[in-house]
C-alpha cells in the first residue's frame, strides 16, 4: 500500500463536485468502518477507512497509510459498508 500511496498525490472531490454549500451533510461522532476505493494519481486502490461525514452523492473517509493518517472525499457509490469477520 505504501508503494501506492507514492505513486502519485491522493485525489479528492472537487468542491464544485460536493457542493457543501448547496448538499446537506452528515457528521458522525462515531465514524463507521468502511471499504472504499480511492486514487493515488492514477493508481486505484481498495482501502479499509472509517466514513466520518457524508451527503448523498459522497463521503469523507480517513484511513491510515505507513502511520499517517490521510482524508479524502470520494464518491458514495465507491464506499461499501465493512462487515464484522464472523465469529466461531
Amino acid at each position: 500500500m505504501e508503494r501506492v500511496a507514492n505513486s502519485g498525490p491522493l485525489q479528492t472531490l472537487s468542491d464544485a463536485e460536493l457542493e457543501l454549500g448547496r448538499e446537506p451533510f452528515t457528521r458522525d461522532p462515531q465514524p463507521k468502518p468502511v471499504k472504499a476505493w480511492v486514487r493515488f494519481g492514477e493508481t486505484p486502490v481498495l482501502v479499509d477507512a472509517e466514513a466520518c461525514v457524508w451527503t448523498s452523492n459522497a463521503v469523507g473517509i480517513r484511513f491510515t497509510v505507513a502511520g499517517k493518517q490521510l482524508k479524502t472525499w470520494v464518491w458514495a457509490s465507491a464506499v461499501r459498508t465493512k462487515h464484522p469477520a464472523p465469529s466461531d
